[in-house]
């Protein structure tokens, strides 16, 4: 671990008064040289690939090659109640945890998802941490990184091409002439495209667009769009592919859109999957960073829960479990969708199991869903939020009870974390804990945003003992389920619905899929709004009596599973009227970015 604390620039370290760049940028200078980094995990030099001097990625094949069938890390993920819109610090607690186990004199590791451009430049920040509780160096990690995003852009884009240059000249050309260009005409239809372009950013006025306008040379004219590249499903193949030959298979099995007679169109139909897992290729091997207090995490995908499956890597996980004795990973957003695909996804695809699951906390969240007023991004919080308030607390804790059942029905022992904030009062604290506990989680006080690892001790106390627990492990639903079955599962036992209504178009693709073998034994990736239990944004704490309405579905036969589109939710996130590009600069004389947060 990096010895900061008797170092006469710790006590500068100051997250009350210092941004959290700021905080980054002090901590930087006494960084970990990347190769300290690796021989303390026991990586050789040539299983690492510099990418600066800050950076590497790790040949993960060259690692697991050679260390074998060695023993596994205590697995822990981490997850969150039903978040504020301002988040409730799942990504600073993991780190938090991560270097609290590392002060109890644990070997950690960490695996984390690289923060999308979307929210970096947008309200919610990077995804690296903050205060003393943070991934280091901030900047790279926050700005283009090693790449990954990028070519997940480029890759998906010249799909993007492939299908739209296919339609032109299918529409223009006769069979002869298709057959002088070596093509077979895959008679695509206009009306049944299932992919848009991306692009990692939050850019609303890109979810409708019309493209080919202008003459024949200029394309097929249709209507089409953007999602945000992080929703993308190579992405989410990213995430659960288990080496470059699952990749390589996976990416190949994509479908972009279907045939007049109803026959998919995969990227192998366009023969673009080689290219695609070309631009692919660097994006195999995990990225590693550190924490300000120099404990190695591993960064790979970087998936959104809300409209995707929400995990760091299968990859990252597999690595990282054999390089040490705890090993801390993280589900986006709340528990309710963020870990139910950790649980019926990831672990179901990576074999792992894990041993704990935290669960973020906050008493200002517990607030808002005990009927405190609305909070809202870049407008100051109320009174309510910042004064002692028991019975706003009591109120919303039923919304972290939904959770603790949610982690319980795992048969993992959940760790309810109450995420420190500085006009917490004790008897609230108290409160949180003593609901947790009673509901059969254990629970501990965090300080890590102010503290780093010492402020994290309790709450790494905590998961050691609910690792050392006995547990079952289970799945919510058996692959064999009928699809529906599958959904309303899902719907009843973790949003807590009284049932699922399917729109009539929803209602006819379900029927379509269920009559599919190759979909018969895929998992469910939820597509749901993070900000509620339930599929309505405004019903917070634990909505009772609602039912969950499917719209539509989309099928990632790469990824390996069905999307039911659950409510009024976008693959698109908007930008809001104040984002932190606003923030943002250079400053032109050290080179050094400033104000990212």
């Amino acid at each position: 671990m990096l010895k900061l604390a008797s170092n006469s620039l710790m006590p500068k370290l100051d997250p009350t008064v210092m941004k959290d760049w700021q905080i980054a940028e002090a901590a930087e200078k006494y960084m970990k040289p990347v190769s300290e980094l690796t021989d303390e995990l026991g990586i050789l030099p040539d299983e690492v690939i510099p990418m600066g001097r800050q950076l590497a990625k790790i040949d993960y094949n060259k690692v697991l090659e050679r260390i074998g069938d060695c023993p596994a890390a205590k697995y822990i993920d981490v997850a969150a109640i039903t978040p504020t819109p301002l988040g409730e610090g799942k990504t600073t607690t993991s780190v938090g945890l991560i270097d609290g186990l590392g002060k109890l004199g644990k070997k950690v590791t960490g695996a984390l998802r690289q923060p999308s451009s979307g929210p970096t430049f947008n309200i919610k920040g990077s995804a690296a941490g903050g205060g003393l509780s943070q991934c280091i160096p901030l900047a790279p990690f926050s700005i283009r990184f090693t790449g990954d995003i990028d070519s997940i852009s480029n890759a998906h884009n010249l799909c993007m091409v492939a299908l739209t240059a296919r339609m032109q000249h299918e529409h223009n050309y006769d069979d002869e002439r298709l057959a002088k260009s070596h093509l077979k005409r895959l008679d695509i239809d206009p009306e049944r495209i299932h992919m848009n372009w991306v692009i990692d950013f939050c850019a609303q006025s890109l979810r409708h667009i019309t493209i080919g306008k202008g003459g024949k040379m200029d394309g097929f004219e249709t209507e089409s769009g953007f999602a945000i590249t992080v929703s993308s499903e190579l992405m989410a193949i990213l995430s659960v592919a288990r080496d470059l030959k699952d990749l390589r298979e996976r990416i190949s099995k994509i479908v972009v859109a279907q045939s007049r007679s109803g026959k998919d169109i995969t990227t192998a139909d366009l023969e673009v999957d080689g290219a695609m897992t070309a631009w692919m290729l660097d994006t195999i091997n995990p990225s590693l960073v550190q924490t300000i207090e120099g404990n190695p995490v591993f960064i790979h995908a970087g998936p959104f829960a809300n409209i995707a499956i929400g995990q760091s890597s299968i990859i990252a996980d597999r690595l990282a479990t054999k390089l040490g004795d705890y090993h801390v990973t993280e589900s986006g957003f709340g528990a309710d969708i963020g870990f139910e695909k950790f649980w019926n996804l990831k672990c179901r695809m990576s074999g792992i199991k894990p041993d704990a699951v935290v669960i973020v906390a906050t008493v200002r969240a517990l607030k808002m869903h005990g009927g405190g007023p609305t909070v809202k991004p870049g407008k100051p919080l109320d009174e309510a939020y910042t004064q002692e308030n028991l019975e706003l607390v009591e109120n919303g804790c039923g919304n972290l009870i939904a959770h603790i059942e949610t982690v319980k029905k795992s048969g993992v022992t959940p760790v309810v974390c109450v995420n420190g904030f500085y006009t917490d009062t004790q008897a609230e604290i108290e409160l949180v804990k003593k609901i947790a506990i009673e509901n059969g989680a254990l629970a501990a006080y965090s300080q890590h945003w102010l503290k780093g690892g010492d402020g994290a001790i309790e709450l790494a106390e905590a998961v050691v003992k609910a690792c050392e627990k006995p547990h079952d492990f289970k799945f919510l639903y058996d692959l064999e389920d009928p699809l529906k079955t599958k959904i309303e599962k899902i719907a009843t036992q973790v949003y807590g619905a009284s049932g699922v209504d399917f729109s009539i178009e929803a209602q006819k693709r379900l029927a379509e899929l269920e009559q599919d073998d190759d979909l018969k034994k895929f998992g469910v990736c939820m597509v749901k709004t993070h900000l509620s239990l339930s599929h309505d944004p405004d019903m917070k704490n634990r909505p009772k009596s609602f039912r969950l309405p499917i719209r539509d579905f989309l099928v990632y036969k790469g990824a390996g599973f069905i999307v039911p589109i659950a409510g009024d939710i976008k693959l698109m996130p908007g930008t809001a009227s104040n984002p932190a590009f606003r923030h943002i600069d250079v400053d032109v004389n050290s080179g050094k970015v400033t104000g990212l947060f």
